[in-house]
């Protein structure tokens, strides 16, 4: 190992801010850190797609509310996590990505996959720099990685040129060579490579001078103004027949399971009907009496105060209209954009959604009123929602109903189990009837609909839960995507277990295609066998084809994991029309 090279210093900053995990693939422009990581303990995870390096970061800064970490080769290697890092941001989640490039003195002049990256991650990240001396290496990422959790926590990227991260004197014998100045003969040659040693000296000795390039903060209005505002919430909600509450993703950025059982606690005592959305399910756990899954839109309706904590008045409300004009409307955000997007509520609070809700429960005194008729009036909506979807489980006649499997599903996985979902039909049936068991255990692709999240998104719960059951639950159209990365598993020990709806076609779209334009072009699949992909990287596949093997299937997938063995469930799903006209667009 090179004394503190490059790689060595970026590692020391990851180390001090208690970085446990480096997602990558390897590529020439970033081995020094890589090693670098290694040698000071950091568990450096390799994948098989860059994405799935960044899917498995955001998974970790979900989970944990530390930063997630991925480091990627240049060109191409950057190129690849565009859309998980897009993801990243859309979801708030604090992830790092460290990009190679080519050395610093060939920039622009056609070396091996040298492009301009930073105009292309500079819209989808909250900070993107160039590192350009070595001294400026380690301020940089300290930089970096308090830009990430600052503020509206999001992704940012720094590109590290490959001559910054291997030691001085192989950079220079690299310099000298591919400049023919190795073996000068000339004065002229000579000069040039007095130049060159120059141009190294700068590079590698030249002290760094601090200067802040971070995106300008926002001072949030702490003090007296929002002292005035939490009273406001408080008395509004005290005089209130029908509040609702709705938590979303960003009501638990940048906290550990500890912090959000605080905020669970703060949720339970102040007693309101609550809905949670994204990373939030499971904040409550499984059973209780003030959560509800169904008919959100009919309570928004009818409520006369809701408070929206943590989720932008986006499509998944209506754009605002689907919550009562007649309601008090507060909202704790982060954003100031999104507190006020679409419409403005009468109490915007611009504050962690999280501590707004604690601050509210200590000013309510802990004392619950009594909501009883608003409740039961919520309870028969609900009541009614869950009759009929367990109804719809005996539509099918041969093969498997989706309901019918995740309803079994919902009975015998574990009371610590990780659930992360990539998919688009079978999967938005699975949300109608599983139930999160823990804080920060559930894992989705958030508001971009991304597809392809799940390969790393399981790798990550894996890693941060080594002792929970960990549930991948895919399509069959998505799980191409990552499928690879059961050779991941395999190799770094991990024993998730996926289930792969197949139902041979892109269901959520084929569905209204199918009817709107009578085409089905584009949305077929086939009856692939999936299990026996898993079987091929390493792991263990189960064909299912009857309801009366689910049963067994489970039972034995739990077993073969608790083992040690990452385990595929090729599901063969009768056809349901469950979610029919149900396609976002």
């Amino acid at each position: 190992m090179a004394d503190r090279d490059g790689g060595y210093i970026i590692a020391e900053q990851l180390r001090e801010r208690g970085v446990e995990y480096l997602f990558t693939l390897c590529g020439g422009h970033i081995s020094p850190i890589l090693v670098g990581s290694k040698n000071l303990g950091i568990d450096v995870v390799d994948v098989r797609d860059e994405a799935s390096a960044v899917f498995a970061a955001d998974a970790v800064a979900r989970m944990t509310g530390n930063v997630g970490v991925a480091a990627v080769t240049a060109g191409p290697g950057v190129t690849n996590t565009v859309t998980a890092v897009k993801n990243a941001q859309m979801a708030q989640s604090p992830v790092l990505v460290l990009g190679g490039a080519t050395a610093t003195i060939l920039r622009g002049r056609g070396s091996l996959q040298d492009i301009d990256q930073m105009s292309l991650m500079k819209p989808i990240v909250k900070w993107c720099t160039r590192v350009t001396t070595v001294k400026a290496l380690g301020p940089t990422i300290k930089k970096a990685l308090d830009v990430a959790t600052s503020g509206v926590p999001g992704p940012v990227f720094v590109e590290v040129p490959i001559d910054l991260l291997y030691p001085e004197e192989i950079v220079r014998g690299w310099y000298l060579e591919e400049a023919g100045l190795d073996d000068p003969k000339t004065l002229l040659a000579k000069g040039a490579q007095l130049g060159m040693k120059a141009y190294l000296a700068r590079q590698f000795h030249q002290p760094h001078i601090s200067v802040d390039l971070s995106p300008p903060s926002v001072d949030l209005p702490f003090g007296k103004s929002l002292d005035a505002k939490l009273d406001k919430a408080a008395d509004a909600l005290a005089r209130a027949e029908k509040p609702v509450l709705v938590v979303g993703n960003q009501t638990l950025v940048n906290m550990n399971q500890r912090q959000a059982r605080e905020v669970a606690e703060a949720i339970e005592m102040l007693g309101i009907p609550v809905w949670l959305g994204g990373m939030a399910r499971g904040l409550l756990g499984r059973d209780s009496d003030i959560q509800f899954f169904h008919k959100r839109t009919a309570s928004l309706k009818k409520c006369d105060y809701a408070i929206v904590a943590g989720f932008p008045f986006d499509f998944r409300l209506g754009y605002g209209r689907k919550i009562s004009s007649k309601a008090t409307l507060v909202s704790a955000n982060l954003s100031e954009e999104d507190l006020t997007k679409n419409r403005k509520p009468d109490i915007p609070l611009q504050m962690h959604p999280g501590e707004f809700l604690i601050r509210l429960a200590e000013r309510m005194g802990g004392g619950k009123r009594s909501w009883d008729l608003w409740f039961g009036e919520i309870r028969e909506r609900e009541e009614k929602r869950n009759a009929d979807i367990d109804a719809r489980a005996t539509e099918g006649e041969e093969l498997v109903h989706p309901i019918y499997f995740f309803k079994r599903l919902e009975e015998l996985m574990g009371d610590n189990a990780v659930i992360a979902v990539d998919g688009g039909d079978f999967v938005a049936t699975g949300a109608y009837v599983l139930r999160p068991r823990q804080p920060l255990n559930w894992l989705d692709p958030g508001v971009f609909g991304t597809l392809g999240v799940g390969g790393g998104f399981a790798l990550g719960g894996a890693l941060c839960r080594p002792d929970s059951e960990i549930w991948l639950i895919w399509g069959d159209g998505s799980s191409a995507y990552s499928l690879a990365e059961f050779d991941t598993y395999i190799r770094h020990g991990l024993a998730p277990i996926a289930v792969v709806g197949t139902d041979a076609s892109w269901a959520q779209i084929a569905r209204d295609q199918t009817v709107i334009l009578e085409d089905d072009v584009g949305t077929c699949l086939r009856h692939t066998e999936y299990h026996k992909v898993a079987e091929g990287y390493g792991g263990k596949g189960i064909l299912v084809t009857d309801e009366a093997e689910v049963d067994d299937a489970i039972k034995e997938a739990q077993k073969l994991a608790s083992e040690g063995v990452p385990v595929l469930i090729n599901l063969h799903l009768a056809p349901s029309d469950f979610r029919k006209g149900s396609i976002s667009v």
